[in-house]
C-alpha cells in the first residue's frame, strides 16, 4: 500500500538510499520549507502530492520509479519568477543530496536531467525516454483539468509574480500561452494525450483570450 502522507511518502522513497535518518529527516524540512514558503501559490507541496499520486497510479509505465519520484520532489525546490535558472539550481540540490546516497552516477545523472527538461515542455523530447514523458506529462496535467481547476492554477500562478506589473505579466504569460498552443505536441505519452490534450488546449485559448480582453 502507498503511503498516505508526504512524510511517510518521502520515507519510503529514501529507506533504500543508504542514508541516515538525520539526512533523510533534514532534507525533508528543506524541502517541505521551500514548498511552504510565502511566495509559494501553486508550486507548492499539493503540486508535489499530485505528482506522487499521478505517478502511482501509473507506475507500470516508469522504469525507474526511485528516479521519477526524486526528479518529482525535487524539480521546484527552487522557485524563483525573476530566475530563470530556476531548473539547474533545483538539479544542483537534488545532486548535492544524491551525492550522498547510493544511487549510482548514473541515476544521479538521470534526475538531475529529468529535472532540467522542465525548462521547456515544448522542446524535442527524445522517442525513446518513456520516464521523461511521463514526468513531463505529469508536471503540465493541471493544463488539462477542469476549467474551475484551471482558472485556479491560473490564478496562483500570477500571485507568484505579484511583484511583476500586470502588463509585463501579461506580455510574458501571453508568450508562454502561445508558446505551448503551437506545440504540435503538448503531450508526449498516448495515455495523457488522449486524456488532457483537448482540454489543455481549450484552457489554453480561453485563458489566452481573457489575457488579451485585459486580465484574469
Amino acid at each position: 500500500m502507498m503511503p498516505t502522507t508526504l512524510a511517510a511518502r518521502w520515507q519510503q522513497l529514501t529507506a533504500t538510499l543508504g542514508i541516515s535518518d538525520a539526512l533523510r529527516e533534514a532534507t525533508f524540512r528543506q524541502l517541505t520549507a521551500a514548498y511552504e514558503g510565502s511566495g509559494r501559490h501553486y508550486h507548492t507541496l499539493t503540486h508535489i502530492r499530485a505528482l506522487l499520486e499521478t505517478q502511482e497510479r501509473h507506475k507500470e509505465l516508469i522504469r525507474e520509479p526511485a528516479v521519477v519520484q526524486l526528479a518529482i520532489w525535487f524539480h521546484d525546490v527552487v522557485y524563483s519568477p525573476r530566475r530563470t535558472d530556476n531548473e539547474a539550481r533545483s538539479a544542483v540540490l537534488a545532486q548535492d543530496f544524491m551525492f550522498q546516497t547510493n544511487l549510482t552516477a548514473e541515476q544521479r545523472a538521470r534526475v538531475a536531467f529529468l529535472i532540467e527538461r522542465t525548462k521547456d515542455h515544448t522542446q524535442p523530447q527524445l522517442a525513446a525516454d518513456t520516464d521523461l514523458h511521463f514526468f513531463l506529462d505529469a508536471d503540465l496535467q493541471i493544463l488539462g483539468a477542469p476549467e474551475a481547476d484551471y482558472w485556479q492554477y491560473a490564478r496562483q500562478v500570477r500571485q507568484e509574480y505579484r511583484l511583476v506589473p500586470d502588463m509585463l505579466y501579461r506580455r510574458g504569460r501571453r508568450q508562454v500561452l502561445e508558446k505551448l498552443l503551437l506545440a504540435p505536441i503538448l503531450y508526449q505519452t498516448t495515455l495523457f494525450r488522449q486524456l488532457l490534450d483537448t482540454a489543455a488546449r481549450r484552457n489554453l485559448r480561453t485563458e489566452l483570450r481573457q489575457w488579451e480582453k485585459g486580465s484574469l
